[in-house]
């Protein structure tokens, strides 16, 4: 990587740091940034107690939530200063019960069109070392000026 490339992945890791700071649903569910690459994020959370459904496992929600802002994220280290991103449309598919001690959400990017940016994200419940999928999600990313 050359400096002027490495000095351009952190002004877009800051980016998302900044954006992602500024979600008070990600501080409720104690979510971090873990990674964040041209057209890939990584955001991780803890299985709470206070975030659980009825038969133990973490609620449905915070997978979508989690794979939702994983993809929106990886779509808007593609786009150019200024320009934030907001979801279309996303689907999920729930694979497996999310038990486990944490979740973790891998987003990235399909395609980036003109208009429109297909992304993908894979929720994984994380416990020791074992990883296991819990959902798979899939959508469309649109820019947006912030102001």
């Amino acid at each position: 990587m050359t400096e002027a490339s490495a000095e351009n992945a952190s002004q877009i890791a800051k980016r998302v740091q900044d954006s992602f700071d500024q979600q008070t649903m990600m501080r409720t569910a104690g979510a971090e940034l873990v990674a964040v690459e041209p057209g890939r994020v990584t955001i991780r959370a803890p299985i709470a107690a206070h975030l659980l459904q009825q038969h133990g496992a973490a609620h449905a929600g915070l997978a979508f939530m989690l794979g939702d802002s994983a993809a929106g994220y990886a779509a808007l280290t593609l786009m150019p200063e200024g320009v934030e991103v907001m979801t279309v449309e996303m689907k999920i598919n729930l694979m497996a019960p999310a038990v486990g001690e944490a979740l973790e959400a891998v987003g990235s990017v399909e395609r980036t069109g003109r208009r429109l940016s297909v992304v993908r994200a894979e929720v994984v419940a994380v416990t020791g070392g074992r990883r296991k999928t819990v959902a798979l999600l899939q959508g469309t990313m649109i820019p947006v000026d912030p102001a």
